[in-house]
């Protein structure tokens, strides 16, 4: 069973990884919105920003909580390996719901497969 600041670093980091995939990638998306368009690059990269604010309102104190210096389960290694797993998880999701016609295939799955083995060697005694 996980402790209660275990859960709650990994929901964090799941909130703080959605602003992440917005502001690094929805402007793929919103491309095909016709106001934004007009924005430019600059003021897709302001939009980004924006976004990111929230990514680490967020990320901070997932950290925080998370680690084991601050009463957290997890040493900052394993933090980082929980983060990366969720990023691509979440970035997965998105680029299925988000971006139709995105297909995940054996090798995409074959590399979560590998980056789940990484949480389980980081987390192995």
């Amino acid at each position: 069973m996980l402790p209660v600041k275990g859960s709650i670093s990994i929901l964090l980091l799941i909130i703080s990884n959605t602003f992440m995939t917005l502001a690094w990638y929805g402007h793929l998306y919103i491309q095909k919105s016709n106001p934004l368009l007009k924005w430019g690059i600059f003021g897709l990269i302001l939009l980004s920003w924006g976004l990111a604010f929230f990514e680490y309102i967020f990320q901070v104190p997932a950290n925080r909580i998370g680690h084991n210096e601050h009463g957290g389960p997890f040493n900052i290694v394993q933090l980082k390996i929980i983060q990366e797993v969720i990023s691509i998880a979440v970035f997965m999701v998105f680029a299925v719901f988000i971006f139709k016609g995105t297909k995940p295939t054996i090798n995409h799955l074959w590399a979560f497969l590998c980056l789940v083995l990484a949480v389980y060697f980081a987390f192995r005694k």
